[in-house]
């Protein structure tokens, strides 16, 4: 089963179980895939919308909600947090479990080692072995910061 359609069954479900917050984020996701489809299909590279396009798309849109509910933190909204972090909940439900911080600096740690990478010059080594290995299960952001403190010990 396509992402694509496994979203659609969970929109369906939740249609059935009046889960009001799975029908507005599911609504969320399927018009920014619509989106997504008009984007590709016109324009010089058209092409058809797959699970790494769809992957790509829920990761931004969790990105934004995370943003968010940073705001909604400082300023003490915590209405509008709790709807964010439903929203980025059932995002994330969509993609593949991400690495725990230590799973992540042994990854990273890892990669240094095979990479022989000395400095922070060669830091764009590392976080291309990275996404060629571990893209839809590691947060970039975090083994970025991972990676400069390992570099910068040596």
């Amino acid at each position: 089963m396509s992402l694509r359609d496994k979203i659609e069954e969970d929109y369906k479900n939740s249609l059935k179980s009046k889960d009001k917050h799975k029908i507005s984020t599911s609504r969320l996701i399927l018009s920014a895939i619509k989106d997504l489809d008009i984007i590709n299909r016109s324009g010089p590279n058209k092409k058809d919308t797959n699970d790494e396009d769809i992957k790509k798309l829920l990761k931004k849109m969790i990105k934004q909600r995370t943003e968010s509910i940073e705001l909604y933190k400082k300023s003490n909204r915590s209405d509008l947090l709790e709807t964010e972090q439903n929203e980025a909940n059932i995002l994330s439900s969509y993609l593949p479990k991400q690495m725990s911080d230590e799973e992540t600096k042994a990854v990273c740690q890892k990669i240094i080692e095979q990479t022989g990478a000395s400095s922070l010059k060669d830091m764009g080594k590392v976080m291309s072995e990275l996404k060629k290995n571990y893209s839809d299960t590691i947060d970039f952001s975090r083994a970025g910061t991972i990676i400069k403190e390992f570099l910068n010990k040596k």
